[in-house]
């Protein structure tokens, strides 16, 4: 069983960073494909971006490549999402799950979840 839970979410101006974290306990956590998903009020929860278990392999949804970089720190069991150039269509609440068995973009593959984290970009 692994538990995640996420961390720095909060309030930002558009053009503005923010870094998620998403600390993870329990289990193998170096042995899943780890993958980042938001949702904003009345649309469905949506892929962001995943990273493989060695961390050699990325992948990221359109709307963010080229401003959100994942990254994962083993000896801490930690990934990360770092936000760049953030505008208000990224306003959602974000969430980072746990694969044990593939490096996909469905939420349904994904085995953990932890609770999430609110990001709001303001104009």
């Amino acid at each position: 069983q692994v538990q995640l839970v996420e961390s720095g979410g909060g309030l930002v101006q558009a053009g503005g960073s923010l870094r998620l974290s998403c600390a993870a306990s329990g289990g193998t956590f170096s042995s899943f494909t780890v993958g980042w998903f938001r949702q904003a009020p009345e649309k469905e929860r949506e892929f962001v971006a995943a990273i493989s278990t060695s961390g050699r392999f990325t992948r990221y949804a359109d709307s963010v490549k080229g401003r959100f970089t994942i990254s994962r720190d083993h000896a801490k069991n930690t990934v990360y999402l770092q936000m760049n150039s953030l505008k208000r269509e990224d306003t959602a609440f974000y969430y980072c799950a746990a694969d044990r068995d593939g490096f996909r973009e469905y939420a349904r593959e994904y085995d953990y979840w932890g609770q999430g984290t609110q990001v709001t970009v303001s104009s």
